[in-house]
């Protein structure tokens, strides 16, 4: 019985290793990612002439236009708010030189597939950005405290994802070569209260994104899911940026340096090193009562003490 257990506390001493080795790689692909795998300055444009982002007027798809027109790609912008994109637009047209056209659409209805797949016709797409995304409700709240806008949300973060896939995937799929970049969200790892539907949502854009990886990744295509913690953004209300908290050109930038590293990324290191601490903690805690209460509780105060981030 002695030996028994000594084997089994050496087999489990090897696999915890092992384990720590493979955090301790994941991190060192943040720390230099050049020398784990330097992506050649071509490596985006080698995926095709255009890359489509959705939600494009702001946060982190108007950062993701603007870094991938850096890198050398012509650019279509989707988004409602027409105005913000023509600002970006001209933006990237007057720094980069490259071409920028504009898609007006609103996600939340599912009706505009039609008119986008009009307007992409005829375009190479080398890579696609599904970003668009909204939440349940702007402040953490339970999930019968929040509006009825399930529909909306439903349109707007699974299927526009589902469906600019498709529209894109078809065209990689003939070429051999593509990349498609799903954002979801570190809420999307694990059931989170308080932001039940959104964390839902997610958990669907990241499955989603692993299953068609593990379809098409012997076609060339690269699919990979995006799930960071904090950039600040308007649907954070702008926090201020820290170190955890990135910025949204901040985050794109080194979010795209892992594209190659796997179907799942949490973009940049110090969301990395956040989501192996919250995977430590036991899933009944942040499910209990009382964390949820706190957090409610916690967020009012901090509301009454900075109103202009309401």
């Amino acid at each position: 019985m002695e030996l028994l257990f000594q084997q089994f506390f050496t087999v489990l001493g090897i696999l915890l290793c092992l384990y720590l080795m493979l955090k301790f790689f994941r991190f060192l692909k943040y720390l230099f990612p050049r020398l784990w795998k330097a992506l050649p300055r071509s490596f985006f444009r080698s995926m095709g002439e255009w890359a489509v982002v959705t939600g494009a007027g702001d946060g982190i798809g108007k950062a993701y236009s603007i870094e991938l027109a850096n890198r050398g790609m012509d650019i279509v912008m989707i988004s409602r708010t027409l105005e913000k994109m023509q600002t970006v637009a001209a933006e990237i047209e007057q720094s980069t030189g490259r071409n920028v056209k504009i898609i007006q659409a609103d996600f939340t209805r599912d009706n505009i597939y039609e008119h986008i797949e009009e307007s992409l016709r005829g375009l190479e797409i080398g890579i696609l950005v599904n970003n668009v995304g909204m939440l349940h409700n702007p402040d953490p709240c339970r999930f019968l405290s929040g509006p009825d806008n399930d529909k909306n949300l439903i349109n707007c973060n699974i299927t526009s994802a589902v469906k600019m896939t498709r529209m894109a995937l078809k065209q990689m799929e003939q070429r051999k070569r593509g990349l498609i970049l799903n954002i979801s969200s570190a809420f999307g790892s694990f059931p989170c209260p308080l932001y039940a539907i959104y964390s839902a949502s997610k958990a669907f854009v990241t499955t989603f994104s692993k299953a068609l990886q593990a379809e098409y990744k012997s076609k060339g295509i690269i699919i990979q899911a995006v799930t960071p913690y904090g950039v600040s953004t308007p649907m954070t209300k702008h926090q201020n940026t820290d170190i955890v908290t990135k910025s949204p050109g901040d985050f794109v930038r080194q979010s795209l340096n892992c594209v190659t590293q796997g179907d799942e990324t949490f973009g940049c290191l110090a969301h990395e090193i956040l989501g192996c601490i919250i995977s430590c903690i036991p899933l009944w805690v942040i499910h209990s009562t009382a964390v949820q209460e706190q957090f409610l509780l916690r967020f009012s105060t901090e509301m009454k003490e900075n109103p202009k981030r309401m």
